[in-house]
C-alpha cells in the first residue's frame, strides 16, 4: 500500500512524501487504518521495521480532525524507555506536527525540572517524554492527563525491563477514561509482566504481529570472531573496521572505560571516532549523538545506551566488542544496521569472558550462530564447554571444546533512583577491566 493512499490529511501526506516515504511497511499497513479508527493496539515488530510512523500518523491526523477533549490537558502522551529514544521520537513528530501547528513537549530525566514545569503549564497538544519524569509531574501536579485522548508506549517490553511497572500503572491511571486511545508497541510481546499490563491498558486490542524478533534478520549478515584477550580485540576490531565498506559503524562494549579507550585507538588510526556513555551531561550526549547522526563522525563507540529505537541511517556495520549480558539486546544491537530495506554487516568477537553471553545469545534466537577464527588473526580460544547447562558448542568444525567449567557470577543489581531503571546484573567479581554499565541500559 501507497503512503499516498492512506485516508488521512493531505498535509500529512505530503510532509511525508517530502521526506521521500512512498510505500508503507508491513507494521504501517496493519496498524494505521484500525488506528484512524479509534481502536486500541497491540503490535510487536522488529526493530527498524517503522513503527515510528506506524503511531505517529494516526495520531497526527486524530489531532488534526477531531476536537478536543480539554482545552488544558494534553491530547497524547507517547512514553518511551530512554532518554534518547524519546528524543528521537520527539523529532519524528515535530517533524509531521509543527507544520500544522501541534504544540509538543519532551519531558525526559537528566535536565532541569523546573524548567520542564513551565514548558508543560503552556499546554502543549503532544508530551513525548520517559516513564519515570513523567510520573513525577504527574505526582507533582505539574499537568493533568484527565483529558488524555491518546496514550502511546513504544518499547513497552523495554520499559516493563528496567522496572517502570509501577509508573506506568500509575500513568494509566491518572488517564483512566472510556474514550482514550491506547497503542502499545513491543519488538516482543512475549513477556509475563508485559501481559499484566496490557490486560489494564488495553481495552479488545488490534493485535498485530509482524515477523519473530529471534528470527534472522534477511538484510543483516552476521559474522562471530573468536578472541583470545582485549589485545586480540583491539587488533580484530581496526582489521575488520579497514576490511570493510561502510559510511557509519557503531561499536558496542560493555564498559564506559572501553568507550573512551577504543575511540582513542580508533583516532590514532585515523577513524574519526566518538565515544558516548551514560555518565556524560545530557547535553552532552544529546550533542554526540546529533553529530553522529548528521555524518561528523564514522564510528561511534558506545555501551548499550545505544542498541535500542535510534534511527541511524548511515549505519552499515555493527561491532560487539564484548556481547551483550542480556540475550535479546544482540538483537537491538545489530538492529542498528540493515533498517529500512538497507543491507547492514553485524560481527561479534567472543573471547573467554563472552562465552556464556554467546550460549545464552544461541539458545535465545531461532537461528545457529557460528563462531570461527579470522583468517588473519587467528585465536587459540575455541570456546569453553559447559557440562551441567546441556548446552551444545556451536563453534565451526575446526573448534575443539575444552573442558573448562564456567561457574555462575553472583550479581546484585542498581537502580537509577531518578528514572526508575533497573540497570540489570553488574558482576561482583573483580576483573581486570571497569565494570561500570551506564544508567541507561
Amino acid at each position: 500500500m501507497q503512503i499516498a493512499d492512506l485516508p488521512v490529511h493531505h498535509k500529512i501526506i505530503q510532509r511525508l512524501t517530502d521526506k521521500g516515504l512512498e510505500t508503507m511497511t508491513d507494521i504501517q499497513q496493519r496498524t494505521i487504518l484500525p488506528a484512524l479508527q479509534g481502536k486500541d493496539i497491540m503490535a510487536s515488530s522488529k526493530t527498524g521495521s517503522g513503527k515510528t510512523l506506524a503511531f505517529l500518523i494516526p495520531l497526527v491526523h486524530r489531532l488534526m480532525t477531531t476536537r478536543a477533549l480539554s482545552k488544558q490537558d494534553p491530547r497524547a502522551l507517547i512514553l518511551a524507555p530512554t532518554r534518547e529514544l524519546a528524543k528521537q521520537v520527539f523529532s519524528e513528530l515535530r517533524s509531521l506536527a509543527t507544520p500544522v501547528g501541534i504544540q509538543c513537549a519532551l519531558i525526559v530525566g537528566g535536565e532541569n525540572f523546573n524548567d520542564q514545569t513551565k514548558v508543560l503549564r503552556r499546554s502543549p497538544h503532544v508530551i513525548v517524554g520517559t516513564a519515570g519524569r513523567v510520573a513525577d509531574h504527574l505526582e507533582g501536579k505539574s499537568f493533568f492527563i484527565n483529558g488524555l485522548e491518546v496514550l502511546i508506549f513504544d518499547e513497552a517490553d523495554r520499559m516493563m525491563d528496567l522496572g517502570f511497572a509501577e509508573q506506568l500503572n500509575l500513568i494509566n491511571q491518572y488517564a483512566d477514561h472510556r474514550k482514550r486511545q491506547t497503542m502499545l508497541f513491543s519488538a516482543t510481546l512475549d513477556n509475563i509482566a508485559l501481559d499484566h499490563l496490557t490486560e489494564k491498558l488495553l481495552k479488545s486490542p488490534v493485535r498485530v504481529a509482524i515477523g519473530n524478533a529471534t528470527e534472522a534478520h534477511q538484510d543483516i549478515t552476521q559474522t562471530l570472531y573468536f578472541a583470545d584477550n582485549i589485545e586480540h580485540k583491539d587488533t580484530l576490531l581496526t582489521a575488520l573496521l579497514d576490511a570493510h565498506d561502510y559510511n557509519q559503524a557503531v561499536v558496542f562494549t560493555a564498559t564506559r572505560q572501553d568507550t573512551d579507550r577504543l575511540a582513542a585507538l580508533l583516532n590514532e588510526s585515523h577513524k574519526e571516532a566518538i565515544a558516548l556513555r551514560g555518565d556524560l551531561p545530557q547535553h552532552t550526549r544529546a550533542a554526540i549523538m546529533n553529530d553522529f547522526s548528521r555524518g561528523q563522525h564514522s564510528v561511534l563507540v558506545t555501551t548499550d545506551l545505544a542498541s535500542r529505537g535510534l534511527d541511524l541511517r548511515k549505519v552499515g556495520l555493527v561491532i560487539n566488542f564484548d556481547l551483550p549480558k542480556q540475550a535479546d539486546e544482540y538483537i537491538h544491537r545489530i538492529g542498528r544496521t540493515g533498517r529500512a530495506g538497507d543491507k547492514g554487516v553485524a560481527i561479534s568477537l567472543v573471547g573467554p569472558r563472552d562465552w556464556a553471553s554467546y550460549l545464552a545469545i544461541s539458545a535465545h534466537v531461532s537461528y545457529p550462530l557460528t563462531c570461527c577464527s579470522h583468517d588473519t588473526y587467528p585465536a587459540k580460544f575455541r570456546g569453553k564447554h559447559i557440562a551441567k547447562q546441556g548446552h551444545k558448542d556451536a563453534t565451526s568444525s575446526k573448534a575443539g571444546a575444552g573442558n573448562d567449567k564456567v561457574k555462575a557470577t553472583p550479581a546484585k543489581r542498581r537502580v537509577n533512583t531518578m528514572e526508575g531503571e533497573d540497570i540489570g546484573n553488574v558482576p561482583i567479581k573483580k576483573k581486570k577491566r571497569s565494570q561500570i554499565i551506564d544508567d541507561d541500559e
